[in-house]
């Protein structure tokens, strides 16, 4: 990743597990993956900064990962490319623009 990234995409959580203080959410997504109850939207809510967007990037690889784990591996093609902004069925709605 390039030095002039600020540091809201340098640090990103990149899995559930690296998600603060979101504990019900993260037992949500996972359970409904685990039980394959995954609903077909999802609306992510709240003040800045709370990790609205980092929760959506990580049900994004959650879903479609290649590796099908409940986490995402980072590592395959698709969760590179969540990840780097470049996966064209991943579209960023800003809600405030």
């Amino acid at each position: 990743m390039p030095n002039n990234f600020a540091y809201y995409l340098k640090y990103r959580p990149q899995a559930l597990s690296e998600l603060i203080g979101q504990e019900a959410v993260k037992k949500n997504l996972l359970s409904g993956l685990q039980n394959n109850k995954l609903s077909h939207a999802y609306l992510f809510v709240g003040p800045r900064g709370t990790g609205k967007t980092s929760t959506a990037r990580i049900l994004a690889k959650m879903v479609n990962c290649e590796n099908q784990d409940k986490a995402p591996c980072n590592k395959c093609p698709i969760c590179a490319s969540i990840t780097d902004g470049s996966n064209l069925d991943l579209i960023e709605i800003d809600a405030a623009s």
